[in-house]
């Protein structure tokens, strides 16, 4: 069963985004309620100033539930890239093809802005994401240790020079 993709802003989604991400985070990982307010504030901020021209949103809902989401923030695209943000699927529903779709989904969109680059911000552990982050041309470009949300974490920034060739099917 393919999941259903609802696209941009619909009432709810800042929550439901930001719930699917606090549970997740703070179950495996231990992280604290800045993490969660961290999401909740700058997803707002996001929806707020979101422009279709150059932002992007989507949601994947299946069996009627939440099970994933991934969004593009093209403020800064011409001088610091796009931003790939709060990509998630719920435990659920990994493993599905739905994390495949939504960053395809993302890239695509970017692709057709004629955005130059797009990275994304994440930690280290996460070897699933990662796998698929590869799949679809990211490079690991940067990383540094940093104490946030309640842990000490090895952030890492991804990269995609979408000058070049397509992602791998």
């Amino acid at each position: 069963m393919k999941p259903a993709i609802l696209k941009g802003y619909f009432p709810g989604v800042v929550g439901q985004i930001t719930e699917a991400h606090a549970v997740y985070y703070h179950t495996r990982w231990g992280f604290d309620v800045s993490f969660e307010a961290q999401v909740a504030r700058e997803l707002s901020d996001f929806v707020a100033d979101f422009d279709p021209s150059r932002d992007g949103l989507w949601v994947a809902r299946r069996e009627g539930r939440f099970a994933g989401a991934i969004a593009i923030d093209g403020r800064h695209a011409a001088t610091a890239g796009a931003r790939l943000r709060w990509f998630i699927v719920t435990p659920e529903f990994q493993g599905t093809g739905i994390g495949s779709q939504l960053i395809r989904l993302a890239v695509d969109f970017c692709r057709d802005r004629g955005y130059q680059t797009v990275y994304l911000w994440t930690f280290e552990g996460l070897d699933p994401a990662r796998r698929l982050y590869e799949t679809f041309e990211f490079s690991l470009c940067e990383e540094h240790a940093v104490a946030q949300w309640g842990q000490l974490i090895r952030e890492q920034r991804f990269e995609m020079n979408l000058r070049q060739g397509k992602e791998k099917q």
